[in-house]
């Protein structure tokens, strides 16, 4: 500090900041590079060919039915997960009895926290190992109970039909606990006589979510919202290791499609680049527009 601030936050900000470029930026970068060119991914080789492969891109069935299916996921997995995660964080925080303590949560909140986080703790790779073995259509648990009831099972996992509704589920399962605990704490801080007073008024608890919860959360709503958006567009990890895009390409993603062309029996890096790039546009245009469409006036309290 005796040579003045700059030295000091030019010394601890330049380092990380070519760190990010140099292993961040300058991949991304490269990929837009890389998807202008025929690369095989294990040669010397890489000519270039303008746009060829995003035009070979716009007429690949199989890229439009994993883009199909992620944006099924789009609609659906925010939606479900972040509804569920209110609904279960207004329990916990109001869901006790109205006595001479106000309003209070439901006895052993901080256990049923507990609980609902553990899927946080877990390695994206075990849940998808886990939720395989509870989906095994002789031994799994959901095929044991239905069997102890005198039903059959499908194959769950082996059908097109119920594949990707399998595979949806696990991922709202995965990834609600993390914001029952988002939303709780997000509550907390809200002042309990809001809550009080509205309950007095005769306000069923829907619609105190409704109409005071929701408007004072909107901020942390909006970016669960921005956060699950991408995670739906991603989703490579459970469906690559549950379904690998199966049963006939019913669970099939942008993300398996890319790690398939560029690592399967083709290895077009190039290509694989070009479906990349669309993929990283195709974010970044669904987290802008969640920001723009989701913007409100924020609501002061004091």
């Amino acid at each position: 500090m005796r040579h003045g601030k700059w030295p000091l936050i030019v010394t601890f900000t330049v380092p990380p900041v070519l760190l990010y470029v140099v292993f961040v930026v300058s991949p991304y970068l490269q990929a837009f590079q890389i998807s202008t060119t025929d690369w095989l991914g294990y040669s010397a080789e890489a000519n270039p060919v303008g746009l060829a492969n995003f035009k070979t891109l716009w007429h690949d069935d199989y890229v439009w039915n994993a883009l199909k299916n992620n944006v099924i996921l789009l609609a659906l997995v925010p939606v479900l997960t972040i509804v569920l995660g209110l609904f279960f964080a207004t329990m916990l925080a109001m869901g006790g009895r109205k006595g001479r303590a106000g309003v209070t949560g439901v006895r052993g909140g901080a256990l049923y926290r507990t609980v609902y986080f553990f899927p946080q703790v877990l390695s994206v790779v075990i849940i998808a190992l886990l939720w395989k073995e509870v989906y095994h259509p002789s031994q799994g648990l959901l095929s044991a109970a239905l069997h102890t009831v005198g039903l059959s099972a499908p194959t769950w996992l082996g059908d097109p039909a119920t594949a990707f509704w399998c595979v949806l589920a696990v991922m709202v399962w995965s990834n609600v606990g993390f914001y029952v605990v988002l939303f709780g704490a997000a509550m907390s801080a809200v002042p309990k006589e809001i809550y009080e007073a509205v309950l007095l008024d005769g306000a069923s608890r829907f619609t105190t979510l409704r109409r005071v919860t929701l408007p004072l959360l909107w901020d942390t709503v909006q970016v669960a919202w921005v956060y699950l958006a991408i995670f739906a567009l991603d989703g490579f990890v459970l469906v690559q290791l549950m379904t690998n895009g199966g049963p006939n390409f019913s669970t099939d993603v942008i993300g398996v499609r890319m790690y398939d062309t560029a690592f399967g029996t083709e290895t077009k890096f190039g290509y694989a680049s070009a479906i990349g790039v669309v993929m990283f546009f195709l974010t970044l245009s669904v987290a802008v527009l969640s920001l723009r469409v989701g913007r409100r006036d924020r609501i002061e309290y004091s």
